[in-house]
């Protein structure tokens, strides 16, 4: 900006930066945000809390706040979730589009803060009608995307699609992140079906609807039918068949004898018999004759079943298209609220979307640190709470210790008068 805006003498490297800047300009030009959401001023105007379960008694609320430690000192305003044990439900129209013939990207910002214990903190695009006043866990969606978390097993990404109706989580096992900053989650899709799902930028996994959803049968199966060619060669040595076997090979001895050994002083003939040098193995030999391996030219691997042709596949050209998308909503179950919604962004250009979340990033540092500092607070306050209830347990102890100690000397004082009037009665008997 600076370099257009700038009167003084442009120096010519600057002026080869200048074509670089216009074409950055015309790829942000072309690309087309559906729908931004950083939650400032008027936010509740284009979002409608659910009153999913209040009959129950257990629907949710979300408040607006950046959470306890936010990076950015002038972003103070997100959504978090504020009731333990609630069905939380939010929901925004947006304008209607369809990503046919286009690649989708929907990335959203989550900063889990609470030890959530067990709990999902995903988003959704929903299509068709919505009576947003009722959106809930049993309303339809096109897109379920965001972590769920629960114990210490489950630490799951969810990636769902619906296609014709029915919902398709991803089958790879994808993980989220489960420590208290800010993460940014952003998923793509193309119009070769193919995808990409990012955390903070960085990508996490791709693949292609046809592969890795259970939506369509599979393009290729195995021929279970087949079999292995009787003339299929998985030797890759074979014996060379030129090898021939020396002359005398056969002849030479497995053990000779001990030319080193010596007739012992003591040997007696005629009580022991011929004197033998003992065996030993012969250096000379070298095992059963055996051929020479040499490479096998006929050698064709180990031999697989094939792939073939699935007759029960039909393509489907818009596998990735989804139903027109009308809304975005935000539909949690917590056991522990506290989760902080923000930077909802719903575009068609992957690089707006890394840069909104380098935007955010630059903060990065000062998020750390305003955790960390928090958590010296939080742990402080948690010892001094526990330093006040150790000094009320001695406290009771001791009471409960006086006490004990006064009704025993009450005791005794008792059993003394008792004695000591019985013994007066039997003085005064006696007088």
């Amino acid at each position: 900006m600076g370099v257009l805006g700038n009167s003084r003498e442009v120096s010519p490297k600057r002026l080869l930066l200048v074509p670089l800047f216009l074409s950055f300009l015309l790829t942000f030009s072309l690309a087309e945000v559906i729908f931004e959401e950083r939650f400032e001023d008027g936010w509740q105007g284009r979002w409608v809390k659910s009153d999913w379960k209040k009959s129950e008694g257990k629907a949710g609320s979300f408040k607006h706040t950046a959470g306890n430690w936010a990076g950015d000192p002038d972003d103070k305003v997100s959504i978090q979730t504020a009731i333990d044990a609630r069905h939380s439900a939010i929901s925004a129209k947006i304008p209607e589009f369809s990503n046919k013939n286009r690649t989708l990207v929907l990335q959203y910002s989550i900063k889990i803060e609470q030890d959530i214990e067990c709990g999902g903190s995903y988003i959704k695009l929903l299509s068709g009608f919505v009576n947003q006043k009722k959106f809930g866990g049993d309303t339809p969606y096109s897109v379920m995307f965001g972590p769920d978390i629960c114990g210490t097993q489950t630490k799951k990404l969810h990636v769902i699609v619906s296609y014709q109706g029915q919902n398709y989580p991803i089958k790879k096992d994808l993980q989220c992140e489960t420590d208290k900053l800010t993460h940014f989650y952003t998923f793509i899709l193309r119009p070769d079906a193919t995808y990409s799902i990012l955390i903070d930028n960085r990508e996490r996994e791709s693949g292609s609807m046809y592969t890795d959803w259970d939506i369509l049968p599979p393009r290729k199966i195995k021929a279970t039918k087949a079999k292995k060619p009787a003339d299929w060669e998985e030797r890759e040595y074979i014996e060379d068949p030129d090898d021939v076997k020396p002359e005398g090979y056969d002849s030479i001895p497995a053990e000779i004898p001990d030319p080193k050994a010596k007739e012992p002083d003591n040997w007696d003939e005629e009580e022991d018999g011929i004197w033998k040098p003992p065996k030993i193995p012969n250096p000379a030999y070298k095992g059963p004759w055996r051929r020479k391996k040499i490479k096998n030219p006929n050698y064709k691997g180990k031999w697989k079943t094939p792939w073939i042709d699935n007759p029960e596949f039909v393509d489907d050209p818009d596998l990735y298209v989804l139903k027109p998308i009308k809304y975005v909503g935000i539909e949690v179950w917590q056991v522990k609220s506290g989760a902080v919604f923000d930077n909802i962004l719903i575009c068609d250009d992957p690089e707006y979307a890394k840069q909104v979340v380098e935007e955010v990033f630059v903060h990065r540092e000062a998020e750390k640190e305003a955790f960390e500092e928090a958590e010296k607070v939080r742990k402080a306050r948690e010892e001094e709470e526990a330093q006040r209830a150790r000094e009320e347990g001695e406290r009771r102890r001791r009471e409960r210790g006086h006490d004990r100690h006064h009704r025993h000397r009450e005791r005794y004082r008792d059993r003394y008068r008792r004695h000591h009037r019985d013994y007066m009665d039997d003085y005064h008997d006696e007088l």
